[in-house]
Parts: C-alpha cells; sequence; structure tokens
C-alpha cells in the first residue's frame, strides 16, 4: 500500500525549462530563466533514472564496469597530447589534442572558427592522420569552396553534410578517423531525442553521445560552439561541464586580428591565449604578435605609451594613445574611450588633474584608445594611459624607447603589478632600451635594459620630461 506522503515523493519530480535548462520546484507557465512560455516540462534526470526512483539506494549487486587501481600503476599514455600542426592553438591546448578529449570551440558567427579548425583537419590530414570534418550548417559545397580559398584540399580529409547524431556515428565507424571536428554542435540532433536540434535536451545529449564515443575510441573530437549575445557559450551549462577543454574565439569585425583564449582545460593551463590573422586565403598563426599592437616607438608624437600586458601567461607589448583637445567655454568636454576601462581612464584624470601640478581637463575633450584592436582591461596599463593622456596635454612626446608599468592609486602612488618579471624581459627581448616602473625589492633588470623606479604618478611625469608644462610661442 502506498502511503500519501510516498504518493507525494513519486509525484515529486523536478521540472525544467526545455529551452535554457533552468530548474524549478514546481511547474511554470513562464521560464523565469529565459522568459519562455511553456518551456517548463516535468521531467526525471537520467543521474536518478541510473539508481532508480529519487531516494532510492543504488543496487548492491552492481558489477563495476572497470577494476579500481592503486593512483601509482595509472598509466599515462593515454594523456599524452598530440600537437595539431598549428602552434598558437597548440600554445593554448597544452601541447596539442589529447586521445579521447574533447574540445569545445566557441566564438561569434564570422569570427573564423570554421576556417581555423578547417586549416587544422587540413594539418592533421597532412601528416597521415585521417580526419573526418562533419558540417551541419553548410553543404559540401560550401566547406570545399573554402578549403580551396585555403589551400585545404588534402587526401585523408573526408566531408559529411549531415546534422544526424546516428550518422555522424556510422560515418565515423566507416571512415575510422583520428580526428572528429563537428561544425556545429547546436545544429546536430537525434530523432531519438525529444526536442529540436539546438534546445538544451538536444544539446546535451547529443554531447554526452559524442563525448562517449570519444572516450571510446580514443578519438579526439572538435566541437565549434555558438555563443549568446553576452559572450557566453549558448545552450545548458551543462555542455561546458561534459567537455574537456572550452576555448574562446575572439575577434572584432573590423579588425583582422583574432585570440584563442583558454577558458577551461583538463590537460594543460587554462589562461593560455593563442594570436591569430585572418586574410583573405585564411587564417594564420603570430608566434611574436607584439608588433600588432605596437605603432611606433621613435618619441616623436605627444600622446604616445607603450607598455607590456598580459594575456594569460603571455607578454605582449601594447600602445596606449591619448588625446587631449581643448574645446569652447561654453561647449562640454567629451570623455571617449576605446578598448580601455572606462572607469579606470576617468580615475586616471582625476588623479592627473588633483594629485598632479599644471592638469586641468575641464575644457578639454579626451580620447584614449589602444592600438591594433588590443583590449587592455588589466590595472598595469594604468601608468601608460596616464602618461600618454599627460603627454598629449603638454603636448610634448615620451623620449625614445621607453616603455612604462604600473598600477595609479587614487593618492597618485605608483603600484607594483604582477609578472613584471616576465614584462621586463619581453621588453628587454624587443630591445627596449628603458623602463619605468613602480620601486620594489627583488627587481633584477635584464640586460640592456635601464630601470627608472618611481613611488608616484608625479615622480613618473618627471622620468619621461613631463613634470613641467611645455612654454607656448
Amino acid at each position: 500500500m502506498t502511503t500519501k506522503s510516498g504518493t507525494s515523493k513519486a509525484r515529486n519530480r523536478p521540472f525544467e525549462c526545455t529551452a535554457c535548462g533552468q530548474p524549478a520546484a514546481k511547474w511554470l507557465g513562464r521560464c523565469p530563466g529565459c522568459g519562455g512560455w511553456g518551456t517548463v516540462e516535468e521531467g526525471l534526470p537520467a543521474a536518478a533514472a541510473a539508481v532508480g526512483t529519487p531516494g532510492s539506494a543504488p543496487r548492491a549487486n552492481a558489477r563495476p564496469a572497470s577494476p579500481v587501481r592503486a593512483i601509482s600503476e595509472v598509466g599515462l599514455e593515454t594523456v599524452v597530447s598530440r600537437p595539431t600542426g598549428v602552434g598558437e592553438l597548440d600554445r593554448v591546448l597544452g601541447g596539442g589534442l589529447v586521445p579521447g578529449a574533447v574540445v569545445l570551440l566557441a566564438g561569434e558567427p564570422g569570427v573564423g572558427k570554421s576556417t581555423l579548425l578547417l586549416e587544422v583537419a587540413a594539418q592533421r590530414a597532412r601528416g597521415g592522420g585521417t580526419v573526418l570534418y562533419v558540417t551541419g550548417e553548410e553543404s559540401a559545397g560550401q566547406v570545399r569552396l573554402r578549403a580551396e580559398r585555403t589551400d585545404a584540399v588534402v587526401p585523408h580529409l573526408f566531408l559529411s553534410a549531415t546534422a544526424d547524431l546516428e550518422e555522424v556515428a556510422a560515418h565515423v565507424e566507416a571512415v575510422d578517423p583520428g580526428l572528429l571536428v563537428v561544425d556545429s554542435i547546436q545544429t546536430v540532433g537525434s530523432a531519438d531525442i525529444e526536442g529540436t536540434p539546438g534546445g538544451v535536451s538536444q544539446v546535451r545529449a547529443v554531447t554526452s553521445a559524442l563525448v562517449a564515443l570519444a572516450k571510446q575510441r580514443d578519438l579526439p573530437v572538435v566541437l565549434i560552439g555558438h555563443v549568446t549575445k553576452d559572450g557566453a557559450v549558448a545552450g545548458p551549462r551543462t555542455l561546458e561541464h561534459l567537455v574537456d577543454v572550452v576555448l574562446s574565439f575572439e575577434g572584432d569585425q573590423h579588425s583582422t586580428l583574432r585570440m584563442v583564449r583558454g577558458l577551461k582545460n583538463r590537460f594543460g593551463p587554462s589562461d593560455e591565449v593563442g594570436c591569430f590573422e585572418m586574410f583573405d586565403g585564411g587564417i594564420h598563426q603570430v608566434t611574436d604578435p607584439s608588433g600588432l599592437f605596437v605603432g611606433t616607438m621613435t618619441g616623436t608624437v605627444p600622446g604616445q605609451a607603450v607598455t607590456v600586458a598580459m594575456e594569460g601567461k603571455r607578454p605582449l607589448m601594447a600602445e596606449v594613445q591619448g588625446l587631449a583637445s581643448r574645446v569652447g567655454s561654453d561647449a562640454p568636454a567629451r570623455r571617449t574611450v576605446s578598448d580601455l576601462d572606462t572607469n579606470r581612464v576617468l580615475k586616471i584624470l582625476a588623479v592627473l588633474q588633483q594629485r598632479c601640478t599644471g592638469f586641468s581637463f575641464a575644457q578639454h575633450d579626451v580620447f584614449a584608445a589602444t592600438v591594433g584592436g588590443m583590449k587592455l582591461r588589466e590595472p598595469a596599463a594604468d601608468l601608460a594611459v596616464a602618461l600618454a593622456i599627460a603627454s598629449a596635454f603638454r603636448d610634448t612626446p615620451l623620449p625614445y624607447g621607453v616603455i612604462v608599468l604600473g598600477e595609479v592609486g587614487l593618492t597618485g602612488e605608483i603600484r607594483r603589478v604582477p609578472a613584471t618579471d616576465r614584462r621586463l624581459a619581453e621588453a628587454a627581448r624587443l630591445g627596449v632600451p628603458k623602463a619605468v616602473i613602480p620601486f620594489g625589492p627583488g627587481i633584477t633588470a635584464p640586460k640592456g635594459l635601464e630601470l627608472v623606479q618611481v613611488d608616484d604618478l608625479d615622480g613618473a611625469l618627471a622620468a619621461v620630461g613631463l613634470g613641467k608644462r611645455k612654454e607656448k610661442r
């Protein structure tokens, strides 16, 4: 006989939105997560179904599928990475693709995800491996046309234009590839799963099936994923948990620069960055990208300052430009910032005006930007922003070949920044003769690089010859 409480527990199944995966304690007409109407449905989680009804204990007589071993007896031969042939991508992956690993590459439409992975597939095929490229968004002719343009038509690279999961599994069985590329995971579906391709249930089930396929065959799988308007990976959050590696492919439509940034990596560091450039003939890796972000260091133009930024663990030279233009007495002053943190720029303007002598921006339009489309958000760029704006205001260029590092505080002090040694080593490698940095113990100057240490913004201005206003003739 079923008790009243037992009946209530049996009926108390969790609810979930089929569009975004938002859980709910009861049925709702409108999803509180995505706002969709009629998308909340009752369902039993797969984990609960595997062990029985909610609240029941796992079967005691279940036979384990794999033996228990001491951790010292587990071999590492199955997790040795193999290079993809694209060095910048290998840097982010931690050396290459690991057998059985599932990688998710997400990015905005048109940024170059398909172009990059077609290049990876071609490089693996040129090395003698067999590659299966599955496209659910384009026809086979469209992919072949792109391959002709990027010189990716090579033997052992097989193409399948399908969006059916069962067909993908059959093609894998027939071709037996050494690498599987799926473009994109949101387009692949299965008739055995409820929902439409791209929905939460379909994406989750398809990804789980491909992960299981990868582990069974020791087959590296690379999935292309869409992103939302906020830049997050589209689909359920469990998608990022199911895969081994999550990469973000970033780029600006007005710039040829592209960056692959690691967000999650079970086989290596998750804060590496790879740099690429897009051309009509495809995508090319940039092994030394500092030249993309620095215009000139001749010191002949006011309003330029060069710093060394950290993208993950990678030091990159970056140029900040400033402009201060006087406006009429009745016109309001404007503040325009591009690829920098607007709030930090406004803070630096206030510190310059309040803590340093001879600066007043009430009657000046102030512009601040970077070169080459590089986005600088770290505090280490504060001093470069301050000196670039001060240089423009004084109409005096900084000396030749000087870089600046430091965070600017509200009292005008200059604070140390992380990875100073690596930043200075990169500057010395590129032949920079002089660096202005904050005071601090344990800093050793690389060979050929002169260090000038300062403790406040006034000292930094004096070190680069901006401590006194230029006399007008």
